[in-house]
């Protein structure tokens, strides 16, 4: 018995690849039978003001603009308590990146949600869909007051991983974004160190309590 991790990034999925954890990167989902719980994992932007980089969150519900998910109370409990720094709240699934400080403020102000990503939406969709368990953890890469470059934005394939090509075209129309990508991809560094401290801390089935 395992559990389906859905992340957003190759890199994600290399810090993922524990035991009775496989590992889904992008949105197109499939559920084998012998998958136990669904977990969002991986990477975010701040909605809150309150969150620093590298700060953990679990997700109490999954919200979009049209639907709410509610995750696994067991589950998150357990994340909870194994993560114990991590904030509780809402967390927003999105179609695109939320890349700059008004964007983000007007999310949080109608949605209430403390993050946001691509891809816990998607996995609470899949989960409710096949009635099973469903959870979310998620690391800040980015905060609230954070402007990202046109660089970061345009940087991930579909597959999860980076584009340098598209990178360095960004950054050739623009290179007065240098600064701002650097320090882009200092954060991104720290939030990685997080979410592996985090997967260490919870364990097989990154804290699952349905694997038996």
């Amino acid at each position: 018995m395992t559990i389906l991790a859905v992340c957003g990034l190759k890199r994600e999925a290399r810090i993922l690849r524990t035991a009775h954890v496989r590992v889904a990167v992008g949105t197109r989902l499939e559920i084998a039978s012998d998958i136990r719980g669904v977990i969002s994992v991986g990477i975010a932007g701040a909605l809150s003001p309150d969150l620093k980089i590298g700060d953990a969150v679990v997700a109490e519900r999954v919200v979009t603009a049209n639907d709410i998910f509610e995750t696994d109370a067991g589950w998150t409990a357990r994340l909870a308590a194994r993560v114990p720094d991590a904030m509780l709240g809402a967390v927003l699934g999105r179609g695109e990146i939320a890349g700059s400080a008004e964007v983000k403020a007007l999310l949080h102000q109608s949605t209430k949600a403390v993050s946001v990503d691509l891809e816990s939406h998607v996995a609470a969709r899949a989960a409710a869909a096949r009635n099973l368990p469903f959870a979310a953890l998620r690391i800040i890469s980015d905060i609230a007051e954070q402007e990202l470059p046109r660089a970061a934005l345009v940087a991930m394939k579909p597959d999860g991983s980076i584009s340098l090509g598209r990178v360095l075209m960004s950054v050739m129309s623009k290179p007065a974004q240098i600064p701002a990508l650097i320090r882009t991809a200092r954060d991104s560094e720290k939030a990685f160190a997080a979410l592996l401290r985090c997967v260490e801390a919870l364990g097989p089935g990154l804290g699952c309590p349905y694997l038996g």
